[in-house]
């Protein structure tokens, strides 16, 4: 998720999150437009890194049941606000990875947006155009599960939607079996995690793919198209383009 500048402290950052990710009509009938491609009412629906639930809405505005994972204690804390009453929502506050137990989160108070386990990604912000100002500036030790145990708990989604700030593949290694359709965010100062994650989908399934840049919520591609496809497109992006989310979708 594109870093944005958020005041200080966190009830002053969530409500800035509130704003940008829920108070948008126009942003929110583009993303129901988006994900009506793959969920219809009365489906199940992964939210993987929730943050404050926007996603959530999106979902239950189209009649799909949701799980939606955060393991934030504000944006968890939003989620329930929202959506607590919702018996078609259930909030896990926990992490999601390749294996069950413990993680250390990085949190990043003033933008909770990009708050994240992976090292690498923090890493790879400290010298990057863009994200140079990003201050990760505490831990938490929070729980972490997986997509395949969610499965065993949940039932089988008919769509996975996964923004886990460089820890996708991660997250995509802990599910073994095929989903219709998901999505994973790629950022462009981490390519390598948008081909891994790739490569993870591709051996799923007989996947095709299409990309939406940023919060454009809008595909690329007039038609589905291939991982070889996907990848070159991913690799040529400039890195401006900053982030955006791959879908993937079984054919049928």
């Amino acid at each position: 998720m594109k870093p944005v500048a958020y005041p200080k402290g966190t009830a002053k950052s969530l409500s800035r999150s509130l704003r940008v990710y829920h108070g948008d009509s126009a942003r929110n009938a583009a993303m129901d437009a988006l994900y009506a491609r793959f969920l219809k009412a009365g489906e199940l629906a992964f939210d993987i890194g929730s943050h404050v639930g926007d996603r959530v809405s999106s979902f239950r505005r189209l009649g799909a049941r949701a799980v939606a994972l955060e393991p934030q204690p504000g944006p968890a804390r939003a989620i329930r606000l929202i959506h607590g009453r919702d018996p078609n929502v259930t909030l896990v506050e926990a992490a999601c990875g390749d294996r069950p137990g413990m993680v250390t989160l990085k949190v990043n108070s003033a933008n909770p947006t990009v708050s994240t386990v992976s090292t690498d990604f923090v890493g790879a912000a400290v010298d990057a155009d863009g994200w140079r100002e990003q201050i990760w500036d505490r831990e938490l030790e929070v729980p972490c599960t997986t997509l395949d145990t969610l499965i065993g708990q949940h039932g089988m989604p008919a769509f996975i939607k996964i923004d886990v700030e460089g820890f996708e593949a991660h997250v995509l290694a802990g599910l073994t079996r095929p989903v219709p359709a998901l999505s994973f965010e790629f950022t462009t100062i981490q390519r390598d995690v948008a081909e891994a994650s790739l490569a993870l989908v591709a051996a799923l399934g007989p996947y095709r793919f299409n990309v939406a840049l940023g919060e454009s919520q809008i595909l690329v591609f007039p038609k589905a198209v291939d991982a070889e496809t996907m990848g070159s497109y991913l690799r040529e992006l400039p890195h401006a383009a900053n982030s955006g989310d791959v879908y993937a979708m079984l054919p049928g």
